[in-house]
């Protein structure tokens, strides 16, 4: 059966793509954030999964707002990279996994969660950015297929955090009866507190990141009783993108071992954090 072997957790910030393309990590604007990723990046070089799920939202470019599914998954043999406006990133589009997508998708429907299918997608810096904290020099192909799983955060109502959680329990119980013998990563995106528009734009909350930080490998469950309300009014209006998160600390087990973590900011007035999880650890009698 399949494994889930490591969660990472990561802003999807399009500013720090931009920074990789254009070689300016080692910018004093920019240096403590990319020298944060380094000890994941070590950690993931050496522990490189089957199939990778990427938990993520996209930003009206693979998807026109006027339909926005609360819940999708890709299940196509390959994405493209999108343009978001100025030229696709300089980046490999995406493989995919059609036998595994296929798989979440009917257990994910048979308990209760009606998905959207994405037979076609272009995926953008919701995803490519994350596989870029994961891989940052990915040559010609990133390091394994992949399987989008989309979340609508952009329009009201979003889901809440405690059906996140569940997508992300049914996600892996779906994993572990997937019946070949590989190994999956997972990376929940989005966050941290940002807020982008309104009376509170440019709204950053370090302390209800670091909270955010400090508990979701501990107590998931307590981030899960967050209302959509109050998660809006701590992390603002685009930080509900935390919900993300949750669905891939959802699917890991109990008891999870904290590998790595970061925090910046800002990042394009964006709080920036990363948290990476090694899934194999024991499990309470």
């Amino acid at each position: 059966m399949a494994e889930v072997i490591w969660g990472l957790a990561t802003s999807h910030v399009p500013s720090i793509g931009a920074a990789m393309d254009r070689g300016r990590t080692e910018d004093p604007n920019w240096k403590d954030l990319f020298d944060g990723y380094a000890p994941a990046q070590a950690w993931l070089a050496e522990h490189r999964p089957d199939v990778a799920i990427v938990v993520y939202n996209d930003h009206a470019n693979g998807i026109d707002l006027d339909i926005v599914p609360t819940f999708g998954i890709g299940t196509a043999e390959r994405y493209r990279v999108a343009d978001e406006g100025f030229g696709q990133r300089p980046v490999p589009d995406v493989v995919g996994d059609p036998d595994l997508s296929l798989h979440l998708l009917e257990s994910l429907v048979d308990e209760g969660f009606d998905l959207t299918v994405f037979q076609e997608l272009d995926v953008d810096h919701g995803l490519t950015v994350p596989l870029s904290v994961w891989t940052p020099d990915p040559g010609d192909a990133w390091p394994c297929p992949v399987v989008p799983l989309l979340v609508n955060v952009i329009q009201y109502p979003q889901p809440t955090a405690a059906r996140c959680y569940a997508l992300g329990q049914a996600l892996g119980r779906a994993i572990a009866s997937y019946p070949e013998d590989v190994t999956v990563g997972i990376l929940g995106t989005g966050g941290m507190s940002h807020q982008l528009a309104g009376a509170r734009a440019g709204f950053i909350n370090p302390e209800f990141d670091t909270m955010w930080l400090d508990t979701i490998g501990t107590d998931p469950v307590r981030l899960a009783a967050l209302s959509r309300e109050e998660l809006i009014r701590q992390a603002g209006s685009e930080g509900i993108e935390l919900i993300m998160w949750l669905i891939m600390r959802g699917a890991m087990n109990e008891q999870v071992a904290r590998v790595h973590s970061h925090y910046f900011l800002p990042a394009s007035n964006t709080a920036a954090g990363i948290a990476l999880f090694d899934n194999r650890v024991p499990q309470p009698a």
